[in-house]
């Protein structure tokens, strides 16, 4: 293993730690606190076509600006990840209702199944905007992610497909903010990180 990895698996794991250590009312607050800059940012009232991820727990919740999105027309897709090939794909949802039509993973997050049918962003006209999770970030855009690399692929594809990349915003808790992440020529920096 690189040191860059060693650094990265301890990071990962302080992060956790900060997450876990966090209040469901002090998630609740930083989350409204995080929409409401998220839904007044240009770039999103510019956007019509939005990746998003449905929020775990420990998480910038998300369920605030996925009724924005459904209320004011725009178009949104969700991450379907396959662990079988290190893959992810970006799959429209089409309302709050339809979460409820999703199958759990074995993380306990809901995703399109492989036989739903659903399209897909990058094969329909790419996106506009893609909003980013991630356990820890810097303000300068560095980005630690849980590990598997998802993100960072697909990220790139977004980019080597599309005429025009998506822009990439991050939502960060305050206690995910650090002075600097160990990275490796396949990470990605994030255009903006916005925090409470």
């Amino acid at each position: 293993m690189s040191s860059v990895q060693a650094a990265k698996r301890l990071l990962r794991k302080e992060m956790k730690n900060r997450l876990v250590a966090m209040s469901k009312e002090q998630i609740l607050l930083q989350s409204e606190q995080l929409t409401e800059k998220l839904l007044a940012n240009p770039i999103y009232k510019e956007s019509n076509r939005i990746a998003i991820y449905l929020s775990m727990s420990e998480e910038v919740q998300t369920c605030g600006i996925l009724k924005n999105i459904f209320s004011t027309g725009k178009h949104c897709f969700i991450p379907r990840y396959e662990s079988v090939n290190n893959s992810m794909e970006m799959l429209r949802l089409h309302s709050m209702d339809d979460i409820q039509t999703l199958e759990v993973t074995k993380w306990d997050v809901r995703q399109p199944s492989e036989i739903d049918g659903r399209e897909n962003a990058l094969e329909t006209g790419g996106l506009d905007l893609i909003i980013v999770p991630g356990l820890a970030f810097t303000i300068s855009g560095q980005r630690l992610g849980r590990g598997k690399g998802y993100y960072d692929t697909f990220l790139k594809r977004c980019t080597s497909i599309q005429k025009d990349p998506p822009d990439t915003i991050a939502l960060s808790f305050t206690e995910q903010i650090v002075e600097s992440i160990p990275t490796e020529g396949h990470d990605f920096i994030i255009d903006s990180v916005i925090i409470p």
